[in-house]
């Protein structure tokens, strides 16, 4: 049985919540950078590329239920 509280649990979960709407604020920015610098084409924009896209759909999910 899990000995933490409902307050801690929800303190954990809005934690959670932050940490990957800071995350994918942080990928978009660093997307924009490796596009204003022509970089496009490279693996490591298409890795944050699928990032973003993941990122994305859990902050989506998110929003719909109202967090």
């Amino acid at each position: 049985m899990n000995s933490a509280t409902d307050a801690d649990r929800l303190a954990r979960y809005d934690h959670f919540v932050a940490g990957i709407r800071a995350e994918l604020a942080d990928t978009r920015a660093r997307l924009a950078e490796f596009r204003a610098e022509g970089k496009v084409k490279t693996a490591t924009y298409q890795q944050l590329f699928a990032n973003r896209m993941t990122l994305e759909g859990i902050e989506r999910r998110l929003r719909d239920a109202g967090l």
